[in-house]
C-alpha cells in the first residue's frame, strides 16, 4: 500500500511543501494529496494590489502540479483527528473523511484582534483572496474625499495604506497603529516611510490603541475618535483554530509546538510549517509569521519528512532571515537588510530601486512554488517500509 501524504492548505508553505515532496519521494510508493479551498495559488503579499483594482496572475494549482502526481482537493478542512489520523474536509462532493500516514499542517493565518468590539462588523480585511476582493468593490463605491482608516502599523498595514493611496489619491487615507509604525525597521528606513507617507498624503497616528470600531469611526482606548467611513484591518494575524481544537501540543496562540524538522513535538507523523508552527529561530526565538520563513519551513520539513520516509540521515538546518522588505505602492519601497537573527543593520535601499527588488523577492517567492527544489537536481527515492508504518485505512464518507 501506498504511504498517504495528506497536504493541508496550498499558501506559500503548504504549496512548496507539497511539490518538494513529489520531487524526493518516488510516486509508486506514495500518494500526496493537497487539500485548499482555493483551486489558484494566492499570492498573499500581493493582495493589497489586488484590493486596489489590480489584476493579479492567474496561477491555477492543477497547471503547477501537472505531471508531479500531486492530486488536488478542492476543499475546506473542518476538522482534523491526529489520533485516528484523518482529516475532515467539505467540498463539491459533500462531507468527506481523508486517512493519512503523514500529515503536513499548513493552513496559515487569518486576519487577528477581530474580538475588538465593532472590528468584525464594520472593518474589512486584507489577509485572503475574499477579503481583498471584497475590499476592492468598498473602495471603489468610495466618493473623493472619503476617509478610509488602516488599523495596524507592521508591514500590512504599511503595504496597504500606501497602495490605497497611491490607487486612489482623491481619498483621505490614514494609518493608526498601536505604537510606532515600523517600529522594527532602522533610523533611515523610518523616516523614508514618513517621507512617503507625506508625499502620498497619508495621516498617521502613532500610539492610538483601537478599542472599538463603529460603521464611521473608531474609537481609542483613551476616547480619541478618528473619523473612518471605511475601516481597514490589518492589526495582526491569527492561526486557525483547527490544530488548537486537537490533540496536538500547540502554543498559548494556536501555533503548532515543532522541532528543528517542522515535526510535531506531540505526534510524529505530523508536520508543520508556515504561520500555523511555531518553531524555534537564531538566538531561540520563535520564527516570526511571514513569507520570509514560509518557503524554508517548507523546505525543511519536506527533506526531513522525505528523509524518514526513505532511511535517509535528516538535514540539520538553522532557519534564520536576511531581510525586510516593504512595498510603499508601485514606484516606492524599503529593502531593509537584517541580520541572521533578524536584527537590523545599516543597509536600506529605498526608491524605484528598492521597488524593483521588491518586485523580484515576490516574484521570485511564487516563482518558487512550482520550482520547490530551486532547479537543484532532484531524486524520487524508494520508501523503506520500516521508517514509517501505515495507519489502519478507515473508509472516506
Amino acid at each position: 500500500m501506498k504511504h498517504r501524504i495528506v497536504v493541508l492548505g496550498a499558501g506559500y508553505a503548504g504549496a512548496i511543501a507539497a511539490g518538494r515532496l513529489a520531487r524526493r519521494l518516488h510516486r509508486d510508493d506514495v500518494e500526496i494529496t493537497l487539500v485548499n479551498a482555493e483551486t489558484d495559488f494566492v499570492e498573499r503579499v500581493r493582495l493589497h494590489q489586488l484590493a486596489t483594482g489590480q489584476d493579479l496572475p492567474s496561477r491555477p494549482l492543477r497547471d503547477i502540479y501537472a505531471g508531479t502526481g500531486v492530486r488536488l482537493r478542492p476543499a475546506w478542512v473542518t476538522s482534523v483527528d491526529v489520533d485516528r489520523r484523518t482529516v475532515d474536509v467539505t467540498g463539491e462532493q459533500g462531507a468527506e473523511t481523508l486517512g493519512y500516514d503523514s500529515l503536513v499542517y499548513a493552513l496559515g493565518s487569518t486576519a487577528g484582534a477581530l474580538d475588538v468590539p465593532g472590528a468584525a462588523e464594520h472593518a474589512h480585511g486584507v489577509s485572503g483572496r475574499q477579503d481583498a476582493l471584497r475590499l476592492r468593490a468598498r473602495l471603489a463605491g468610495l466618493e473623493p474625499g472619503a476617509t478610509v482608516l488602516i488599523v495596524g502599523g507592521g508591514l500590512t498595514g504599511i503595504e496597504a495604506a500606501t497602495e490605497i493611496a497611491e490607487a486612489r489619491p482623491d481619498l483621505d487615507v490614514a494609518l493608526a497603529a498601536r505604537g510606532t509604525v515600523g517600529g522594527r525597521l532602522s533610523e533611515k528606513a523610518r523616516n523614508h516611510l514618513h517621507t512617503v507617507f507625506e508625499r502620498l498624503g497619508v495621516t498617521v497616528h502613532e500610539n492610538a490603541d483601537v478599542a472599538r470600531v463603529e460603521a464611521h469611526r473608531v474609537v481609542t482606548g483613551e476616547g480619541r475618535e478618528i473619523p473612518a467611513r471605511l475601516t481597514v484591518w490589518t492589526a495582526g494575524f491569527a492561526v486557525h483554530p483547527i490544530a488548537a481544537a486537537t490533540t496536538l501540543e500547540v502554543s498559548d496562540t494556536g501555533r503548532i509546538v515543532v522541532d528543528a524538522g517542522m515535526r510535531s513535538v506531540s505526534h510524529p507523523d505530523v508536520y508543520a510549517v508556515g504561520d500555523a508552527a511555531l518553531a524555534e529561530g537564531p538566538g531561540g526565538r520563535p520564527l516570526r509569521m511571514s513569507c520570509a520563513t514560509a518557503s524554508p519551513m517548507a523546505w525543511q520539513a519536506a527533506d526531513s519528512l522525505a528523509a524518514r520516509l526513505t532511511g535517509r540521515k535528516v538535514p540539520e538546518n538553522t532557519i534564520g532571515y536576511a531581510a525586510q522588505c516593504i512595498s510603499l505602492g508601485r514606484r516606492d519601497a524599503v529593502f531593509q537588510k537584517v541580520t541572521h537573527a533578524d536584527e537590523v543593520t545599516s543597509t536600506v535601499v529605498t526608491g524605484r530601486l528598492g521597488a524593483r527588488i521588491k518586485e523580484f523577492i515576490c516574484s521570485g517567492a511564487a516563482w518558487s512554488v512550482s520550482h520547490p527544489t530551486m532547479l537543484m537536481p532532484s531524486r524520487r527515492r524508494r520508501l523503506v517500509p520500516s521508517a514509517a508504518p501505515a495507519a489502519p485505512r478507515l473508509a472516506t464518507r
